[in-house]
Order: structure tokens, then sequence, then C-alpha cells
């Protein structure tokens, strides 16, 4: 950003130079070709995904189809924060068998919204620190919330900030009052 491309400072035995690119060599455009993002990767396999940042992925329920296209997009890890009682197949065996690292945190109800379950899902994430990672649920709005108390409780995060964290990982409005409750008070 307001970087100039076409030219690259060279230190060469303690002097600075300038060292001009070559843009129309075909050979350099196709090496400097980036590789696609999660996005780019997951959005048409992914119905209603959200991507809050370039390692993490949000999504609703999974399906076995859908394992494989995260192992080849490059996930390392998946949170699942479904219940048993939602789950359609074994999604741990099949994300293990893909080489992903698995966390089943189940969140049923609102009143599992505890801090011990946030510690849990804190650990997961701070394990798997820097890790291509897709959290999900049914629809991502228990992500949402747990995101949104992960930041307020954990993190010291203030009310306005951790709830934009929550929107931003699915926080839909049927569980923002309820988080936002949870929030005001301390921990």
């Amino acid at each position: 950003m307001g970087k100039d491309v076409d030219s690259n400072p060279v230190t060469t035995a303690g002097t600075t130079s300038s060292v001009q690119n070559n843009a129309g060599s075909s050979d350099e455009k196709s090496e400097q070709k980036a590789e696609p993002s999660l996005q780019q990767l997951l959005e048409p396999v992914l119905d209603k995904a959200l991507f809050p940042d370039a390692n993490t992925v949000v999504s609703g329920q999974l399906s076995e189809e859908v394992i494989d296209k995260l192992a080849e997009a490059g996930i390392e890890h998946v949170i699942n924060l479904q219940p048993e009682s939602e789950l359609t197949f074994d999604e741990k065996a099949a994300v293990e068998a893909h080489g992903m690292a698995y966390t089943h945190l189940p969140i049923a109800k609102t009143d599992d919204l505890k801090q011990l379950n946030l510690l849990e899902f804190d650990k997961a994430l701070r394990t798997h620190h820097g890790k291509k990672t897709l959290l999900h649920c049914d629809s991502g709005n228990k992500v949402g919330a747990v995101v949104a108390l992960r930041a307020g409780w954990l993190r010291g995060r203030k009310m306005d900030t951790a709830m934009q964290r929550g929107k931003d990982h699915g926080l839909q409005q049927d569980l923002e009052q309820e988080v936002h409750m949870r929030l005001l008070v301390p921990r």
C-alpha cells in the first residue's frame, strides 16, 4: 500500500542501491501470482460462510463432501460447536482422516455459553494459533456468540469491540441480547 513496486532497495556490503524489476517478463509474472485466499477457495463451497480474517472461516453445518474441500483449501484445524444431536456423520473421523486437527466443544443452548467452555475454546485457538481454522456450528450464530464472549471476558475488550467481533464471526440478533447481558457480568 503506497509502496513503489517497480524498485526494490538492495543492500550490498553496507551500501543501498535501487534495482528495477522487469515488469514485462512473463516468467516473473507467473512466479509472482499469489496463492488463492481461503475466501476464494471456499466461498463457492460453503453456503453463507464468513471470512473475518485471512486464516479464519466461519460456517454452518458441514457435510462429508465439504471436508474434502476444506483439506484441499489448506484448512488445518476445525472447531465444531454443534452438539452431538445435530451431527449427521462422524465429523471428527472425517476431519482427522484428512490430516486436520479437530476440536469439538458442544454448545447446545445459551446455558452452555459459560466461562468454562470459553476457556476450552480459547485453549483450542491458542494451541493452533496462526493456523488456517474453520469454526462452525449449525448456522455460525453460536460461533459469533463464543467469539464475542471470549473477546470480552478473556481478552478484556470493551463491549462494543467484543460485540463487533461476534458479529464479524456470525453473531445474529437472536443471541445478541443474551451475549450483551453476559458481557455485563464481570469475569
